[in-house]
């Protein structure tokens, strides 16, 4: 019943876990971070899944492109947010390496599927 094309792809599914993941994640970190870090993971995570909508629909093959780098430079931003999450110990460098991994994992799927735009 997927009525958008952007339903379809894994990568924006997998974009739209990960940020739920980061969500619940942002949530533990102290009150003093709730407009700073906390809402700047937030942010930059849910722009991956709506960089890939938009460049999704009614879009140029060069257009989808440009959108797809703006997903993978938000994932890099939420990256740098855990790297800072894990410097101030509001993460476990054990919850840090699962989250690196399912990111670098992310980026990985999106670079493939940007290559793969002709």
């Amino acid at each position: 019943m997927n009525k958008f094309k952007f339903e379809k792809l894994i990568i924006w599914q997998k974009a739209m876990d990960f940020g739920e993941v980061i969500d619940k994640v942002s949530v533990e970190f102290p009150d003093k971070e709730k407009f700073n870090l906390s809402s700047q993971i937030c942010r930059a995570s849910d722009s991956i899944a709506l960089n890939i909508s938009e460049g999704s629909i009614g879009q140029s093959n060069p257009e989808q492109k440009k959108f797809v780098g703006y997903a993978i430079r938000s994932l890099a931003e939420v990256v740098t947010c855990l790297f800072k999450a894990k410097r101030r110990h509001y993460i476990s460098e054990e919850h840090f390496l699962e989250l690196y991994d399912e990111s670098y994992h992310l980026m990985n799927m999106m670079s493939a599927f940007r290559k793969n735009i002709k």
